[in-house]
């Protein structure tokens, strides 16, 4: 799967998207750092690649629209989560994706659970 990783993920949890055989960029190695969601949306949209994110954001289905993407991952954690939770959610995240196709549909991962918001096209 092709991933983009929001500015808010480093090295580690690159590796570990990369261990597990998925094509991954991130908004730093592109110098996208700060810039608006609207663009960085569109930049995920052109390439088809899912993009994950600890922004809320992201999860406004009439501003970010899945359905023309690779997938949008917003992951819920507190305010400063520990490495191990964010780990924990990856690999959560990774088990379901062999699964679940994750294109054209918005997932919010919390701890424990996953919702996957159905558009009209999933009718």
């Amino acid at each position: 799967m092709k991933i983009k990783l929001d500015e808010n993920f480093g090295t580690r949890t690159r590796r570990l998207f990369e261990a597990a055989g998925h094509d991954v960029q991130t908004v730093s190695d592109e110098f996208l750092n700060g810039v608006e969601d609207r663009r960085l949306y569109e930049f995920c949209r052109a390439e088809q690649r899912c993009l994950i994110t600890l922004d809320l954001d992201f999860s406004d289905v009439t501003r970010f629209p899945p359905q023309d993407t690779g997938g949008i991952v917003v992951i819920r954690v507190p305010r400063n989560p520990s490495r191990a939770l964010l780990e924990r959610l990856i690999g959560q995240f990774l088990g379901l994706i062999t699964k679940t196709p994750v294109a054209r549909h918005l997932w919010i991962l919390e701890v424990g659970r996953v919702r996957i918001h159905q558009s009209d096209l999933d009718e």
